[in-house]
């Protein structure tokens, strides 16, 4: 290439982004240097845009004219340049770059005919300088003028990615795309625009140096306002238009109605639960959308989806009547229940309570799981708070209404220790049934204070049904009652005035507790507890007396007892005997009975 042209290229480079470091073209167009990265283009500011087409040069340069296009034939293809004959003493040569397509092939084969222009100058082998794309251009440029003139936009091939932007074909004539310009918002990856044909601007044009500057941007932002224009005709609230997905986020999804985006919003998406939008929707799906909002001057639009069709609770209380059976699948499990779809937008509840008849389900995870379709029953609906109850223990019958045939009370049963209480032992009789054995049924004898000291989990015992409680699900067993009441019998066997032997088992303030018979204690307060000449009788546990019973109480069990009336009741006896003596030998009472009589006090009596 000749040194003036070699100077112009130079002048030229000063472009930031047209030109900027850029090697010369074989027509003597510069062109930006191809190491650029795609981070750098996607990221060329508008300032830096304007630079490079303010330095857009028009110097005066050599014109160039048709009648420089020459005829010439492709004789050979070597790996950097074309040898062709223009009918000329010396054959000529351009670069191969001139003549190949965007995957890098040669456009021309060996013996196809070429449009060539002569260069200045000749190679070291003494080979014509030869340009193709010149002669392109120069065959192409009215039809590039006219498109300039009147801003219509032109077709052109992306050819290669370069620094700064990318190359382009248009009607055989090269140009430079900016990457800031091949689309609305930064492309990274311009690479994968190679071969495609894009519709651009043809934004600057310099006939004399042979440059070409276009844009697509300049295309799309037009076809977007037109577009815009449209839609705002038609834009209200209350409009159902159709749109395209343009980007989904957790919260929603952005749809382009046509030149203007509106959110559709999560919650406005479906009736039903969504964890995320793209269980509803993907990227470039075309759906119909409601306009929920839409304020003019800030253009934001707020869409539905879900308003374009009833409202599902609307008449659920109708669709779901109490009682009625339906089925589902579950699509949550919590502590407290799991929540059964029935269909889109229409939830319902079973609580953890409403799952099973027994009572021992800890988790309703132990009964089901995200996925399982289940029956169940209605039991209560508030379509104003959108809740519906459900049930799925109703499905089956309930075994404590049966439970009266079952176990009548007074039956004997048996069962294993589930669990104990401080308050008494659970027993399972049978699947879902457990009855409370209560502490003090535990034993008639025993003072039981906590079942532990009777029971242990996992025992087999046998119990006697005491009452049965359906409604609260409720079951009393006794295990003593297995036995006859001790205390029943005594108080059957014995009556006030009794003289019993016992044991004093143990010392309180006010009195002494004493064994009267197995199981059976009396208590004896400390003013019983008095010999026969007044004198108080200090009681200790393991001591053995004679105790008279003074009172009885069978519906508390208790039994009072006293050494006093004892003996106040030997003294009588003595008493008696002394005064109706039983016959004897000497037929009378010696000096003998009268001091015994009266050690007994019987001068009192």
């Amino acid at each position: 290439m000749s040194n003036d042209n070699t100077a112009r290229n130079l002048d030229f480079a000063t472009s930031t982004e047209v030109a900027e470091g850029a090697p010369e073209t074989s027509e003597g167009a510069t062109l930006p240097n191809p190491t650029a990265n795609n981070t750098e283009d996607a990221q060329s500011s508008t300032d830096d845009f304007a630079a490079a087409l303010e330095s857009f040069t028009t110097e005066s340069e050599e014109s160039v004219t048709e009648d420089n296009v020459l005829k010439g034939t492709v004789l050979k293809i070597t790996p950097t340049h074309v040898v062709v004959d223009i009918g000329a003493k010396s054959e000529g040569m351009l670069p191969l770059s001139e003549v190949i397509d965007h995957e890098g092939k040669p456009k021309f084969q060996p013996g196809d005919e070429i449009d060539v222009m002569r260069e200045k100058g000749e190679t070291e082998e003494g080979y014509i300088n030869l340009s193709h794309q010149k002669a392109q251009r120069l065959r192409a440029w009215d039809e590039i003028e006219k498109a300039y003139d009147e801003k219509a936009p032109i077709k052109a091939i992306v050819l290669d990615r370069i620094k700064g932007g990318l190359t382009v074909d248009i009607l055989g004539a090269q140009a430079f795309l900016p990457g800031s310009q091949t689309d609305l918002r930064p492309i990274r990856n311009l690479d994968a625009l190679k071969g495609q044909t894009l519709e651009v601007a043809i934004i600057k044009l310099n006939k004399k140096r042979g440059n070409i500057v276009v844009s697509r941007k300049q295309i799309l932002e037009e076809q977007q306002n037109e577009k815009k224009s449209k839609t705002l005709e038609h834009l209200e609230e209350g409009s159902v238009l159709t749109g395209v997905v343009k980007n989904l986020t957790e919260y929603g999804a952005f749809v382009d109605l046509g030149g203007i985006d509106g959110l559709l919003h999560i919650t406005d998406m479906s009736w039903g639960r969504l964890t995320h939008p793209k269980d509803l929707v993907n990227v470039g799906d075309q759906i119909q959308v409601k306009v929920l909002k839409f304020d003019k001057d800030k253009q934001r639009v707020s869409l539905g989806f879900k308003q374009l069709t009833p409202d599902p609770w609307l008449d659920a209380a109708q669709r779901y009547p109490v009682g009625a059976h339906v089925s589902g699948r579950v699509i949550s499990v919590t502590d407290y229940g799991a929540f059964v779809e029935l269909e889109q937008g229409i939830e319902g509840l079973v609580h953890v309570s409403e799952m099973t008849w027994s009572k021992r389900m800890k988790h309703p995870s132990k009964l089901v799981n995200v996925g399982d379709h289940v029956e169940c029953v209605v039991l209560n609906v508030n379509p104003n708070e959108r809740r519906i109850s459900l049930g799925m223990r109703q499905l089956a019958a309930n075994p404590w209404d049966s439970l009266h045939d079952k176990f009548p009370v007074g039956a004997n049963v048996e069962g294993r220790v589930r669990n104990l209480t401080d308050f008494g032992a659970f027993i399972e009789i049978e699947d879902g049934i457990d009855g409370l054995v209560h502490v003090s049924n535990l034993s008639w004898t025993k003072r039981v204070k906590h079942p532990s000291e009777v029971l242990k989990k996992g025992d087999r015992v046998k119990a006697v049904v005491l009452a049965i409680e359906p409604d609260k699900r409720r079951l009393s067993l006794g295990v003593k009652q297995l036995q006859p009441d001790v205390w029943e019998t005594f108080f059957e066997q014995h009556h006030v005035g009794d003289v019993l032997h016992g044991k004093v088992l143990r010392i309180a303030g006010f009195g002494a507790f004493v064994e009267i018979a197995e199981g059976i204690e009396g208590l004896c307060h400390n003013s019983e507890a008095v010999d026969g000449n007044g004198q108080q009788i200090h009681l200790e546990p393991g001591q053995e007396h004679d105790f008279k019973i003074i009172k009885m109480n069978p519906e508390e069990k208790k039994v009072g007892l006293s050494i006093r009336a004892v003996g106040e009741e030997a003294s009588r006896k003595e008493v008696e005997a002394y005064k109706h003596p039983a016959s004897s030998t000497s037929g009378g009472s010696t000096i003998g009975d009268l001091i015994t009589w009266k050690r007994a006090g019987g001068e009192n009596n």
